[in-house]
């Protein structure tokens, strides 16, 4: 049987992973900055995390949602704390589009109405609801396209109001900082007026936190940089540190009933101590709070690259621009440099989502390998 070949491969065959190194057969390191798409927040093979995961495996690894699991309260305690969302309620489920499609469907239910808004460049996802609010028609299949959704462009407020006048909308989504799309944000007076907009329009405005989400950007959800209460965020990527599990947080105004939401395999006892683990390290080593320096020194050093013509996004959630495409650039990184990297919809811009454990020597070994690139 032959795999079905949707992801074009890189010639890279990692077999075993060690904080922000990964490693082939032939015991090649390559440095990480990449994280698997922001997964990899705690660094690969986190003692603690493996510590937790083994105990765990060796007790009970899964059972249905028809049982009491004490885990999902511990993780929610855990995600309250650092959060300080304490009157938020959790739902757990096993990835990032399920988390979108749960938000969605939970603002569909609240608002009885059926229609989306979403922003230009977004990516929420590859399933239902969620790809049809992704703004990339390849992806967007005709039975996706069923679902009723509406493209704006950030920071215009007059036409967000346009939209929601029409009385139709049940959720605005949007991302604080823009994964796929390449790293955008909002303004700050659009993300106040967007939020007022939705009370007074009677929508959910729901902040897609999967990619953003769990200290990656300075603050644990990266639209806490302004003072704002989504009625739902999303999480998943960061969240479980390669082990699949996601998210949502819900807000009191959205009451629960039985059989609203439901899930085979979402919150079951690995994936919940799989996110207690990583919740446990980033607190003991201030990892969120050590984005911020890191954020600096990364641009610090950028600056000193006169090709780079502009550094995106904040904390560990970073982008680097350029006046040319870089998919030969990222190749050469790997190939010769041995540095995972990604990319995203601008192809011009190099994403830099490496494990929140990265130190700045990693970054100086990256930008001294990026001016030898760019030669």
């Amino acid at each position: 049987m032959n795999l079905f070949e949707v992801y074009p491969l890189y010639e890279v065959q990692p077999i075993r992973a060690k904080d922000v190194y990964v490693y082939d057969a032939q015991d090649t390191e390559y440095l990480d900055l990449y994280g698997g798409h922001a997964v990899i927040s705690i660094g690969h093979s986190h003692p603690h995390y493996l510590k937790l995961l083994k105990v765990q495996l060796e007790q009970i690894a899964f059972y249905s949602n028809a049982i009491q699991n004490p885990l999902q309260q511990q993780l929610a305690d855990a995600i309250g704390a650092h959060s300080c969302l304490h009157n938020y309620q959790l739902f757990l489920c096993n990835s990032g589009a399920e988390a979108i499609e749960n938000a969605l469907k939970l603002a569909s239910f609240h608002t009885n109405k059926k229609r989306i808004i979403a922003f230009k460049n977004a990516f929420h996802g590859r399933t239902s609801a969620a790809v049809a609010a992704t703004d990339n028609t390849k992806i967007n299949a005709p039975l996706n396209q069923q679902q009723a959704v509406t493209f704006l462009p950030f920071n215009d407020s007059t036409a967000l109001e346009k939209e929601l006048l029409k009385g139709d909308v049940c959720a605005v989504i949007f991302e604080a900082i823009q994964g796929v799309g390449g790293l955008d944000e909002p303004s700050e007076e659009f993300v106040y007026a967007m939020e007022q907009l939705c009370k007074k329009h009677n929508a959910c405005l729901i902040a897609d936190e999967v990619q953003a989400g769990f200290g990656r950007t300075g603050t644990f959800f990266a639209y806490q940089k302004y003072k704002i209460n989504p009625h739902v965020v999303t999480m998943a990527k960061g969240m479980g540190n390669g082990f699949p599990i996601g998210g949502i947080l819900v807000c009191p105004e959205i009451e629960a009933s039985f059989g609203l939401l439901g899930t085979t395999f979402g919150g079951n006892h690995l994936a919940c101590q799989a996110s207690i683990a990583v919740l446990d390290v980033l607190e003991k080593e201030r990892l969120q709070e050590k984005t911020k320096s890191l954020e600096m020194y990364f641009k610090t050093k950028a600056a000193q690259i006169p090709q780079i013509k502009k550094v995106k996004g904040r904390g560990l959630m970073l982008g680097i621009e350029f006046d040319f495409e870089v998919s030969e650039l990222r190749k050469k990184l790997i190939y010769e440099y041995h540095i995972f990297t990604g990319g995203s919809s601008n192809k011009n811009l190099i994403r830099i989502l490496p494990p929140l454990t990265v130190q700045e020597h990693h970054f100086d070994s990256f930008f001294k390998a990026l001016e030898k690139a760019l030669k």
